[in-house]
């Protein structure tokens, strides 16, 4: 074993000869080897990994989009009861069945007949026109 050793040294000492190459050159040309290596299988494990995390994303985003389904299709199935949509009719576009008396109950704090406050809006500006007539007929 140990001649077989000596025998592959001098094989690589006698080629190394042959090329010319210094101990300091054949470890200089190792150094690039291993780098040019290194840059080979850096871009594709870059692609890789980031190619990874969009498979990631892309699965979270149907995971929600599948429990948005469920519930949309669990929303469909109320919707074939009949009394659900009159109820919906009633609450949401205020239906009432013929022979009923709608009432519109309006509490104090409600100054908008769509529930919301004038506090939320800023009031509208009159056209210029308007400004420009009352400006003409006051002066």
């Amino acid at each position: 074993m140990a001649r077989l050793r000596r025998l592959g040294a001098g094989r690589m000492a006698d080629a190394a000869k042959a090329f010319g190459l210094s101990t300091t050159r054949r470890a200089a040309l190792a150094a690039i080897v291993v780098c040019a290596l290194a840059f080979t299988i850096a871009v594709p494990l870059r692609t890789y990994l980031s190619q990874r995390a969009a498979v990631v994303e892309q699965e979270q985003r149907l995971a929600e989009l599948k429990a948005e389904v469920a519930r949309l299709e669990q929303r469909r199935e109320e919707l074939h009861d009949p009394a659900q949509v009159e109820a919906e009719a009633r609450r949401r576009l205020r239906y009432v069945m013929p022979g009923e008396t709608p009432y519109m109950v309006q509490f104090p704090e409600d100054t908008t007949r769509d529930g919301s406050d004038d506090e939320d809006r800023s009031p509208e500006p009159k056209p210029w026109y308007e400004m420009m007539w009352e400006d003409v007929t006051k002066g």
